[in-house]
């Protein structure tokens, strides 16, 4: 059956690409729905959806970008109106999936509307960027970027193959079938390489159980991700097991989630578990890549790009009240587990990062900053030791069956 793919892009200055795009697609049988994004001249071809829609979707005007005459401006605005009118086409089952291509400008404004629509609608990107740190482009969603190798300039030898392999990437995604299966409730669950044991577990009990279990990489974008889908309301309990990426929020790590990390579960009521999972160590790219100020700490070169900095006495007790900040403000159920043999592999008896004093001073700031409404058990045990995944899945079954 065929599918309608939305185009997003700039008809002025990049006409013939996405007039390439376009046939291509409908070459294969599908539809097309054009969302023009150009500002600066005229449009190549007639779009769907005009800029002047897309200009109005933002609260401006075409005429009024122009001018302005402020390509920063011109580019936000833009961004959000495609936004707008994207949401509002898919809500409407206008279209099956989306694709744009671009330079940064571009590919700001074709992540726009790809990020405002549901995980699992099939996005492609086709950018000069996206060889580089895309985080801001994809955020929380699944957009899929394919670097454009050559500039998005013209059709040439190189990126009539990029383009055309782009609009196959796209047709191939709408025409994907996903077989049926029977919805059981979502879990999610956070695990980093020094939890995956404990999450291993944690997840074959939960399955057993009858749950769907969501896991997430902490590494930032992981968490992000983790707390975007509790706030869509699709999740029913969370086993927040490594709460690491706040030790890279507090030291400055390249893993950090923000610092709104952990309150998506209390502001939706589901019940939680919460672990200090991996708070003993902090991420930094290759070891030139550690800051100055942190060369004399103990590090762990855990892989040839990822270096672990050992989290102090004091950099623990501030994050022990930062996690007891965030279990009190939960309106639901919530639980803190604190294995008193380590929060990690590389954090138990004999291994590098075994510190106990470090590990104390997290635990008394978690005990002495919680509210009587959170409960906190003391566990003798590693994190990955199969008795903690038994006692935490059991309290947020307990929890769930209330």
């Amino acid at each position: 059956m065929p599918k309608t793919i939305a185009i997003v892009g700039a008809l002025d200055t990049k006409g013939d690409e996405f007039a390439f795009v376009k046939e291509e697609i409908e070459r294969r049988g599908h539809g097309t729905l054009i969302i023009d994004t150009g500002v600066i001249g005229d449009s190549a071809f007639e779009a769907d959806v005009s800029r002047d829609q897309v200009a109005e979707a933002a609260g401006t005007t075409i005429d009024a970008l122009k001018e302005r005459d402020d390509r920063g401006v011109a580019i936000d605005a833009m961004a959000d109106g495609v936004a707008v009118v994207v949401q509002g086409l898919y809500e409407a089952g206008v279209f099956d999936g989306i694709i744009s291509m671009g330079g940064s400008a571009g590919t700001a404004v074709g992540t726009s509307a790809m990020r405002a629509l549901p995980v699992g609608v099939p996005k492609v990107m086709v950018s000069t960027v996206a060889a580089g740190d895309t985080t801001n482009y994809v955020g929380i969603k699944d957009v899929s970027m394919i670097p454009s190798v050559v500039d998005v300039a013209g059709i040439n030898r190189i990126s009539r193959r990029i383009f055309a392999n782009a609009a196959g990437a796209i047709v191939g995604m709408v025409e994907t079938e996903v077989r049926e299966a029977a919805d059981k409730p979502l879990i999610t669950a956070s695990m980093f390489g020094n939890t995956t044991e404990a999450v291993d577990q944690a997840r074959a009990i939960m399955e057993d159980a009858g749950y769907e279990v969501l896991v997430f990489h902490c590494t930032g974008a992981g968490g992000r991700t983790m707390e975007g889908l509790i706030d869509e309301g699709l999740i029913e309990g969370v086993l927040d097991i490594t709460t690491t990426e706040w030790a890279d929020e507090l030291a400055g790590g390249v893993l950090t989630a923000g610092p709104e990390r952990m309150d998506a579960a209390g502001r939706a009521g589901i019940p939680q578990v919460i672990v200090p999972g991996c708070l003993d160590m902090v991420n930094f790219w290759a070891p030139d890549s550690v800051p100055e100020k942190y060369r004399d700490r103990k590090l762990h070169k855990w892989n040839p790009n990822i270096t672990l900095m050992r989290t102090n006495v004091e950099e623990n007790a501030r994050l022990g009240e930062i996690i007891a900040e965030k279990a009190n403000a939960g309106s639901g159920s919530v639980s803190i587990f604190l294995p008193l043999k380590g929060v990690s592999i590389l954090d138990s008896p004999g291994n590098e990062f075994w510190w106990p004093e470090a590990d104390q001073a997290l635990y008394d700031a978690i005990k002495s900053n919680v509210s009587a409404d959170v409960s906190v058990t003391e566990m003798d045990c590693n994190i990955n030791d199969p008795a903690f995944a038994e006692a935490v899945t059991g309290r947020l079954l307990s929890d769930l069956r209330r």
